[in-house]
């Protein structure tokens, strides 16, 4: 079995990192318990991240980078019907992914809008609204059918972690697309 390259080590932790945030907070996640949830001694997490806020920082960075891409694949596409399409099936397959780091989107949300992850969500935000092709403040009954296909696609993916794998991600889909009223 070929060793894991650095790349894959590091989204092994960050990965791990954005559940254990998610779930326990970041004040009462250590870093002993980030480096135990992946096999790693601390002193060999934090040759790869320093400190704990490099660690928050990194898993933010990837969050909305991944958002990012998500959108990236549909933006020379026009506004409408296919153009969502796509991008909730990019959307699905970040979630089946990376479900830590949608547990962290979701809980989030309560965030305080000065924290971190409070700016994070911003960005997150017009990288979201940029995908669909929308001024999100624009039409309240589009940001509503938007903000419902992703919580059915964010909800699911974390309620059914066990069940949901890339084979399902075209049901998971269409379960989001629906929410769109197309």
């Amino acid at each position: 079995m070929p060793r894991p390259t650095k790349q894959q080590i590091d989204d092994e932790i960050l990965e791990a990192a954005a559940l254990l945030f998610a779930r326990h907070g970041f004040k009462e996640t250590s870093v002993q318990r980030i480096a135990d949830s992946v096999g790693y001694s601390k002193t060999g997490l934090l040759h790869r991240f320093p400190t704990k806020e490099a660690l928050q920082a990194a898993v933010i960075s990837r969050c909305v980078q991944q958002i990012r891409d998500a959108g990236s694949g549909v933006a020379d596409l026009p506004a409408g019907p296919e153009r969502d399409r796509i991008a909730i099936a990019h959307i699905a397959e970040l979630a089946v992914g990376s479900p830590g780091i949608v547990s962290l989107l979701l809980s989030s949300l309560l965030s305080e809008p000065e924290s971190d992850m409070g700016c994070a969500l911003e960005s997150i935000g017009e990288s979201i609204a940029a995908a669909f092709g929308d001024d999100m403040h624009a039409d309240l009954d589009r940001a509503l059918r938007v903000t419902a296909a992703l919580g059915a696609v964010a909800v699911a993916s974390v309620a059914l972690r066990d069940h949901v794998t890339p084979g399902t991600t075209a049901a998971l889909a269409e379960i989001g697309y629906d929410a769109l009223g197309h």
